[in-house]
């Protein structure tokens, strides 16, 4: 870690370092438009998840006042359902206008990040009417079984199948959400057993979300998340291993392509991180650097053996975000470190 003018600053030996994280966040920051939205590249489109992951490594690099111009875009935008559209346009259209729960749920997340970080009361304060909006419509989603529908298009009925990864990180959110509630004295029992009834689901019943185990991030987002915790956790990182992990490259989107993405490879370090394995955590966040330019922006992703950019030449926000985000929890550096740790968000 490194104190300077941004206040504590991750800072790792041979894998990033304090100027490094502050030059990352920095790139992030000029995507910035003057309303306060992220996009993931200069043009290109925001969807609220990632606008708010970015918005957490903003914090974690001392832009609060650009952290907290995101989250006033998205309190603007939000429809008065509480939710979101899927992918917003800079120009103020949307190029997808369905409606994503855990896109929706993840407010809450960055929020209680925002008040780790900031302590600004203020903030919660104007803020905390957008977080209960958008938790009361997720859990309005959810089955009886306990899993949280996936999605709705806008004026139709909502799909009828829920995804682990977006469960996860969902279940991670209405903790959040309950945290954020005390601070203004709001209590929702409601999203407290919505949690619970999801936890179970995610733990003992998988079989009831729909089936992607291709995909990496269904392979470790329960552990990240900390709605999977102790053996059962280390279990999980280590079966899947084998599956989604080129070694000395980073770990691969999907399991049957050697499609190597720095921020599935940084959020699967934030996964180890969170059982307290600093060791794998930060040697994954290392292989990442093959994907860091000049600026401090990260290319999404390298196919391998070729060694090319995929998509073709891009770059993307959320990437550096999540490499930011799992230097500080590996490092503690800021006061939101502890977000993603299994013995709940800080």
């Amino acid at each position: 870690m490194t104190s300077g003018p941004f206040g504590v600053i991750p800072d790792i030996d041979g894998c990033i370092s304090a100027g490094e994280v502050v030059a990352t966040a920095e790139w992030i920051a000029s995507l910035q438009l003057p309303n306060g939205m992220i996009p993931w590249f200069p043009g290109g489109h925001c969807d609220p998840w990632n606008h708010v992951e970015t918005a957490m490594a903003l914090d974690v690099a001392g832009f609060h006042d650009e952290a907290a111009m995101a989250y006033d875009w998205l309190a603007t935008e939000q429809l008065p359902n509480g939710s979101w559209h899927n992918y917003y346009i800079p120009d103020g259209s949307l190029e997808d206008p369905k409606l994503d729960t855990n896109v929706t749920a993840y407010v809450a997340a960055g929020a209680w990040h925002h008040w780790l970080c900031t302590h600004s009361r203020a903030f919660v304060e104007r803020l905390w009417p957008v977080v209960e909006s958008a938790l009361d419509w997720v859990v309005s989603m959810q089955r009886p079984d306990g899993p949280i529908i996936w999605a709705k298009e806008p004026d139709a009925f909502a799909w009828d199948y829920a995804l682990l990864t977006g469960s996860s990180s969902i279940w991670h959110s209405l903790h959040c959400g309950v945290l954020l509630g005390s601070i203004v004295g709001v209590h929702h029992p409601e999203w407290t057993r919505a949690a619970a009834s999801l936890g179970e689901a995610i733990n003992q019943r998988p079989a009831t979300f729909e089936p992607k185990d291709r995909w990496a991030m269904d392979w470790y987002y329960p552990v990240l998340s900390g709605v999977m915790t102790g053996m059962q956790a280390a279990a999980r990182l280590a079966d899947g291993w084998p599956t989604f992990v080129m070694n000395g490259l980073g770990v691969r989107c999907v399991s049957d392509e050697p499609w190597i993405t720095a921020s599935e490879t940084a959020e699967a370090a934030l996964a180890h991180a969170a059982i307290g394995d600093l060791a794998t955590a930060t040697a994954l966040l290392t292989w990442t650097r093959s994907h860091r330019n000049d600026d401090g922006s990260y290319w999404t992703g390298i196919v391998y053996p070729q060694h090319v950019v995929f998509p073709d030449q891009e770059v993307s926000a959320y990437t550096g975000a999540a490499v930011i985000l799992a230097a500080d929890a590996i490092t503690g550096a800021s006061p939101a470190s502890t977000l993603f740790r299994s013995d709940i968000v800080g």
